[in-house]
């Protein structure tokens, strides 16, 4: 490596953790934001640096607008997605996107949030996330998605407002999902149908993300007997699993694996008023990353 090339590089390593989280949170998958920092790290290579007065925001500049574009490009991919399709877990003990020590940041993490974030359009989601993870000012967003204050202000207004509308149903603390989610799979396990319906909200919905590789529930499960049953036929008596407490993407999750082939799950879940209101399981293994 030149000089030159090792100097643009320590300089994107002085940023990274960031540029990783804003990349994650708009693309809500862990390899594509590698890949968009390699491509901006190749923008960055390129470009004559002694004009960049504020690295970090021409390459947040750079990373931002590289997303977007991949998130316009992607949507084919997703219309042949088999099942639902679940933001990457990514472990976060700890978190290669930098400290979580704003409530903000680790909330803009969550499976839920990026869940909800994918109906957004692409501008929307960049506003969004640079307004509310990263406290950005409208005026900054404008230079970066080379749009007015003003429409950035209107865009964010409306994704607020669809996050908002999603989000009256998880509103539970981290403690709380904790011990829902723990109780969720004791009842599970032990193929006790009463209690795993008294544990969810009557209109709950399950996601199962198995991207085709994996056995899985090819659509949203809707209603608390039929996710009861569900969850009671995978995980209750007679089947071998193991399971244990993980942090991903900021939050509490139960890694499952089973025992005959090794296969690995991972699950979180949304509450409101005591009772799980959306369940999320990850086994595609193309995102499942290895958990130390």
């Amino acid at each position: 490596m030149t000089t030159e090339a090792a100097e643009a590089a320590g300089a994107l390593q002085a940023h990274r953790p960031m540029l990783l989280g804003l990349a994650y949170r708009l693309l809500g998958s862990r390899h594509d934001a590698e890949d968009v920092l390699q491509e901006a790290y190749l923008r960055w290579l390129g470009v004559d640096r002694a004009t960049v007065a504020e690295p970090r925001r021409y390459l947040s500049r750079v990373v931002t607008r590289l997303a977007m574009d991949r998130l316009r490009t992607r949507q084919a991919a997703r219309e042949t997605y088999v099942g639902p399709w679940l933001p990457e877990p990514v472990p976060t003990e700890p978190s290669p996107f930098g400290p979580l020590d704003r409530a903000e940041l680790r909330d803009s993490l969550s499976t839920a949030l990026l869940h909800v974030l994918e109906r957004l359009t692409p501008p929307e989601r960049a506003v969004y996330v640079l307004h509310t993870a990263f406290d950005l000012p409208y005026a900054e967003i404008a230079e970066i998605l080379d749009r007015s204050p003003e429409d950035c202000r209107q865009l964010h207004h409306r994704a607020a407002t669809r996050v908002r509308q999603e989000r009256r149903r998880f509103t539970a603390s981290r403690s709380e999902r904790e011990r829902l989610l723990e109780a969720f799979l004791a009842a599970a396990r032990n193929g006790d149908l009463a209690t795993l319906t008294s544990l969810v909200a009557a209109d709950v919905t399950a996601w199962n993300d198995g991207g085709g590789r994996v056995r899985s529930a090819r659509n949203p499960l809707h209603g608390a007997d039929r996710v009861a049953r569900f969850y009671a036929g995978i995980y209750g008596p007679g089947r071998e699993w193991t399971a244990r407490r993980v942090e991903m993407n900021g939050e509490p999750a139960i890694l499952l694996t089973r025992r005959s082939d090794g296969g690995r799950y991972t699950m979180t879940v949304t509450a409101d008023a005591g009772r799980i209101t959306g369940i999320y399981v990850v086994g595609n293994p193309e995102k499942l990353p290895p958990v130390d």
